[in-house]
């Protein structure tokens, strides 16, 4: 499982016009699953999302993780980060969860979100989404569980 984590200063995923998703500061998280991905890889990037530490502290280092701050986690399911692109100049998904398993790796780690975390914001899986946002450093990091 990878998830491709940015810190935001906000963050929106609007499908077919509607806003269906958005934060303030906190977390933009493309979530991409794979083959053998299971509960328990969803389980430990949840750990890591909230509480990596990439948020500024009063010394300014990123010292402070996404729960200390109280900011937003905005999950958005992203299967072409899965891609295999190793060769060529066209990815292959080969190395993409089959949608069913996706879908269900995914919802699993949203609700278990919901459950940890007060702000929770998801785009839509499977759809056609356009998201926005303002990344704030910018600081991104690849995680790869």
């Amino acid at each position: 499982m990878k998830g491709l984590l940015q810190r935001v200063s906000q963050a929106s995923v609007v499908v077919e016009g509607a806003t269906v998703g958005a934060i303030d500061q906190g977390l933009l998280v493309l979530v991409g699953v794979e083959p053998d991905d299971t509960r328990a890889h969803a389980d430990k990037l949840l750990h890591k999302l909230l509480n990596y530490r990439v948020f500024a502290d009063q010394d300014g280092k990123m010292n402070r993780s996404l729960q200390d701050i109280g900011g937003g986690l905005l999950l958005v399911s992203q299967f072409t980060l899965a891609a295999d692109t190793r060769s060529g100049l066209r990815p292959g998904f080969s190395t993409a969860a089959p949608p069913a398993l996706a879908t269900e790796l995914f919802d699993y780690l949203v609700a278990a979100a919901q459950a940890a975390h007060p702000q929770v914001q998801t785009g839509q899986f499977g759809a056609n989404m356009q998201v926005s946002l303002t990344n704030d450093g910018p600081v991104t990091f690849l995680l790869q569980i």
